[in-house]
């Protein structure tokens, strides 16, 4: 006998139908499954046949085939395990059939006959709530991710409870939705807050601007002058993440195995901190199947490097591509996938081998060979598309003995949405969100200069040597400090202070 049930896969971010039709025959005693699976799904035959017998149910000793359609798509992991079960469970008469096409089936089984969560759930909810009429069926832990969704979605434990289902679903109701708001709203965990930093007032405004226009930015200080601190205070200081961030962010996620049935939803900006040993494979993606790398973790949020000379130069230089395009495209004999990768780099670097180099009271002994060989481990592309680049100086005794309360990441966070609802203003109708997405167009249109600013701008072009890429970074980093200032026009002061965040540009050696 012939049984159709549906399952989905996801191939990237795209969630695809997949049919799984199962035929019981004569022959002799054997299960096979074709349409391209990879390891995982061929070894959930011994999965699936022992799940049905440990759960109660009958494996007949006859011929069974397992075709999963399309077949030109490639079929991996073990989600396909419920929906062959139960498509076994149909092809004899073991389980009525009668509504079977309205379902779509999810979800890896143990050798017990009980059901656990798989990778993927969110998008592939979020693609039947838009596309198909289907009601979802997973694992009671993966509920969570498709209660977001408007799909109907019903999670079980166990083989025997899907049966029930399957013969009587009046009698089962979906999972209870969640407020994407009401999600969003709860209190989240402490982050790092900027009135916990002592001192560095200039750092702490390069990263207000960084925050209000979505610049990247680079901190180059000597050893222990909390360069790292002050990074992971940026993920405070900037806007809250919208639902429609949220759910790009979480999809990510959930397509990364990263989401828990306790936090089905990312609700705060993701921060990334890779080490300095990664490989290119974990920063921007890879596999046989490409997986999202840290690139693609990091959307929406904050990507952190800390010791960036360190990092390998390939690694290094794969990262030009995702900073200018938002995108990184992975290509594979198997599939080519793209993955969004719309983060906000923030790194760190000391100033030399030793990192002394510019203290006032350590000396340094580094050569000056070595201090540009040090230096050159960063490619001059590379740090051009890094906008802000600012000096971290050592922390004085005084600082730290302060009493002054510092302003603290709340009080930040509140000029950078102000900010920020002047720039989405500005670009409502375009895709661009904040200045440091602005293109040479829009440069060209809203980083108009006059008179003493323009003389300025060509002065330090000429004596800085800046590359045509440089130039437009400082336009687009004085529009955010104008933005900041309240200020329509850009003017000789708001440039003044953005050419003083690219330091590397004027600190030869």
């Amino acid at each position: 006998m012939l049984a159709k049930v549906f399952s989905c896969t996801t191939v990237g971010l795209d969630p695809y139908i997949i049919e799984v039709e199962v035929d019981v025959s004569g022959g002799l005693p054997n299960l096979e499954i074709v349409g391209l699976p990879d390891t995982t799904v061929k070894e959930s035959k011994e999965r699936v046949r022992t799940a049905l017998k440990n759960a109660g149910f009958e494996v007949p000793p006859r011929k069974i085939i397992v075709n999963l359609a399309p077949a030109d798509i490639r079929k991996e992991g073990p989600g396909f395990d419920l929906a062959i079960a139960v498509g076994i469970l149909a092809a004899t008469e073991q389980v009525k059939s009668d509504f079977l096409e309205n379902h779509v089936l999810v979800g890896e089984l143990s050798l017990d006959g009980s059901i656990r969560p798989v990778p993927g759930i969110l998008p592939m909810a979020l693609f039947l709530a838009e596309k198909n009429s289907k009601a979802l069926v997973v694992a009671v832990d993966n509920s969570g991710e498709a209660a977001l969704t408007p799909v109907n979605a019903y999670g079980f434990c166990n083989l025997s409870q899907v049966k029930e289902f399957l013969e009587k679903p009046e009698l089962f109701t979906p999972v209870e939705k969640i407020s994407l708001t009401e999600f969003l709203n709860q209190e989240q965990p402490g982050e790092a807050d900027l009135a916990e930093v002592k001192g560095q007032a200039m750092v702490k405004r390069a990263l207000e601007v960084a925050a209000a226009g979505g610049h990247n930015i680079l901190l180059v200080g000597t050893p222990g002058s909390g360069k790292s601190m002050l990074a992971r205070c940026l993920p405070s200081i900037l806007p809250p993440l919208t639902a429609e961030e949220a759910l790009d962010v979480s999809k990510i996620y959930s397509i990364a195995g990263l989401l828990s049935k306790d936090t089905p939803l990312v609700t705060r900006r993701p921060f990334r901190a890779p080490h300095h040993t990664s490989s290119p494979a974990s920063l921007i993606g890879g596999g046989q199947i490409p997986r999202p790398g840290e690139v693609s973790l990091a959307t929406h949020g904050v990507l952190f490097m800390d010791e960036l000379p360190e990092y390998r130069r390939d690694v290094l230089e794969a990262l030009r591509q995702p900073i200018e395009d938002k995108v990184v495209t992975i290509s594979r004999v198997s599939a080519a996938l793209t993955y969004p990768a719309r983060f906000q780099l923030a790194a760190a670097a000391n100033p030399c081998y030793c990192g002394f180099y510019g203290d006032p009271l350590k000396e340094c002994t580094c050569t000056p060979h070595q201090i540009n060989k040090y230096r050159n481990k960063i490619s001059g592309p590379l740090l051009d598309r890094i906008d802000i680049h600012v000096d971290v100086p050592r922390v004085t005794f005084q600082d730290l003995d302060n009493k002054k309360e510092e302003e603290s990441s709340q009080v930040v966070r509140a000029r950078v949405i102000q900010a920020r609802e002047k720039q989405l203003a500005r670009f409502a109708g375009s895709s661009i969100k904040c200045n440091a997405q602005m293109g040479g167009k829009e440069v060209r249109k809203y980083c108009t200069l006059q008179g003493e600013a323009k003389d300025l701008l060509k002065m330090a072009f000429n004596s800085l040597g800046l590359s045509a890429r440089a130039h437009d970074r400082i336009l687009k980093i004085a529009r955010t400090i104008a933005d900041l200032g309240g200020s329509e026009e850009i003017t000789t002061a708001h440039l003044a202070e953005a050419i003083q965040y690219r330091s590397f540009d004027r600190k030869p050696v």
